[in-house]
Parts: C-alpha cells; structure tokens; sequence
C-alpha cells in the first residue's frame, strides 16, 4: 500500500473559496473508497489517500479532472507519495507509530 498527500487548487474560480471544490473530490472519492479501492480522509489542508500505487494514480487523474468538468480553466495538483515496501503502512499505522512514542 501506499499514501498520497493530495491538494487539488483550482486556479481563476473568481472566489478565494474552494470548499465547492473539495466536496467534488471527496465525493469522487467516496466513490472509489465504496469500490474497496481506496481509503481516504479529508484534512483541513489536503487529502490523504491510501491504496495501491497504480490505483492512487487513477484516483489522482479523476480527482485533477473534477475542477475542469466545472468550468475551471486551470488546476495545479501536488501530489506527494509515500510508498513503503519493506512492510505495510496504512493510515492508520502511521499515526500508531508517532503515537506510541508519547506513550512511554
């Protein structure tokens, strides 16, 4: 499995606000998270996804389109991949890791 930390930005929306946007991503989403493809969660900052890598590029490419299919005439994604093969990282593991270090 891997984690993307996704931040999807519509460019010229005419509104600083881009909440309507985010809701479209997260609805594509849910989507595929209902598929068993992916998991995800919305942050006050980005979304993070989790799945596998092939999968998490598909996911992007929809996610990246959502804004075009609304008018917006340019997006600018970044995309940061975490892709750890020497043992299975999840969401989840990943805070269990940090946490258990406040634990001692």
């Amino acid at each position: 499995m891997a984690i993307a930390d996704v931040t999807i930005i519509p460019v010229g929306t005419g509104t600083p606000s881009v909440s309507e946007y985010v809701a479209d991503v997260q609805t594509i989403l849910e989507g595929f998270h209902k598929e068993g493809k992916i998991k995800y969660q919305l942050t006050p900052m980005n979304t993070l996804i989790e799945g596998e890598l092939s999968v998490l590029f598909e996911v992007i490419q929809h996610i990246h389109e959502a804004p075009f299919q609304k008018g917006v005439h340019r997006v600018a994604t970044n995309i940061r991949i975490d892709d750890r093969r020497d043992q299975t990282t999840t969401l989840e593991s990943k805070l269990a890791s940090v946490n258990k270090h406040f634990n001692q």
